[in-house]
């Protein structure tokens, strides 16, 4: 695989790309990690991935280039799906596999306890989320203060457990397979299934299989992205903008709406909704943005791209009333 090269013979990221990547993240790396890879392959100038996940994870990371970057936020609030394996019997620091042994049992877990106690993991609950997280506080990352063996309390947090499917158990290791909502931790899922039994438990492995309707079996694995050659032809493969996004309603704009709204003015259109975020397009330049619906029934701009400035209104009548 190439990699980023080191003082002047390193390649100049200063290619102009926009699009999203659907990456399949390998173990032992972070998504910043994995991240600059990718964007190195394609000689980006600019990058962002959609959120974390942990080092030991694998699985679907969508990594947004160029103005894409502009609504990438929107999948850190989107639902997720994931498969892990749970070993019980040892709970960690950490919630997972890199961390210290902190507690230890030899007790016997039947396949009807189990089942018994993972049922309260399924609906809407509070969670307390772990230690070892990227939630700031007073500005400080927690992990960062985990690091340092302090510990603070958290605030439990509302999540919802859409679907929650036992794969296989052995007695020891629980395969499970999970829907949720954004801000669910599968380390304290497994960590307090753990407490729940009595025995402890953590995560020895984790995958992410979708990010809202994003899924991993249409994800490239960093090995499979440099074959591709050079980075054109990688760029070729990046997924439009508009991508995952087919949960917010589609509005479709005049040349003259698209006029006034790349400008920062709200206007009119056919077939609203009530409220909310839309996704715009124009016939004129296909996907502009994101926009939000307004109390007095127009859209506004919100994630707009740049590319839209060129937009010219198709009589000056219009300039004067951009309520179209």
């Amino acid at each position: 695989m190439s990699k980023p090269g080191i003082g002047s013979g390193r390649r100049a990221l200063k290619r102009h790309i926009n699009g999203m990547l659907l990456l399949d993240k390998p173990t032992g790396i972070s998504s910043n990690g994995a991240l600059q890879r990718a964007r190195y392959m394609l000689e980006a100038r600019k990058g962002g991935h959609t959120g974390n996940l942990d080092p030991i994870a694998t699985g679907l990371l969508p990594l947004c280039f160029g103005e894409t970057t502009r609504i990438s936020g929107f999948f850190l609030d989107a639902d997720k799906r994931y498969w892990t394996r749970i070993k019980l019997g040892e709970a960690t620091n950490t919630q997972d596999r890199e961390g210290e042994v902190i507690f230890s049992s030899d007790k016997t877990v039947s396949a009807e306890a189990l089942l018994k106690e993972i049922d309260r993991f399924r609906g809407q609950f509070e969670q307390t989320p772990p230690m070892f997280s990227a939630i700031k506080k007073n500005g400080q990352p927690l992990y960062k203060l985990a690091r340092k063996g302090i510990e603070v309390e958290r605030e439990a947090r509302p999540v919802n457990v859409y679907n929650l499917e036992v794969k296989d158990f052995d007695g020891q290791f629980v395969e499970v397979e999970i829907a949720c909502s954004r801000g669910f931790y599968v380390r304290s899922l497994a960590n307090d299934l753990g407490e729940a039994l009595g025995v402890g438990g953590h995560v020895v492995e984790l995958r992410r299989l979708g990010v809202g309707e994003l899924d991993v079996a249409d994800a490239v694995t960093l090995e499979e992205f440099d074959a591709l050659g050079d980075p054109s032809a990688r760029a070729a493969t990046l997924l439009g903008s508009d991508s995952g996004l087919g949960h917010l309603p589609k509005v479709d704009l005049s040349v003259d709406a698209t006029f006034y709204i790349v400008r920062g003015q709200s206007v009119s259109a056919s077939n609203l909704p009530d409220s909310g975020w839309v996704r715009l397009y124009s016939s004129h330049t296909g996907f502009l943005g994101l926009g939000e619906i307004t109390d007095d029934g127009q859209v506004a701009p919100k994630r707009l791209f740049t590319k839209t400035r060129s937009v010219s209104p198709r009589s000056d009548d219009l300039r004067t009333n951009h309520r179209i």
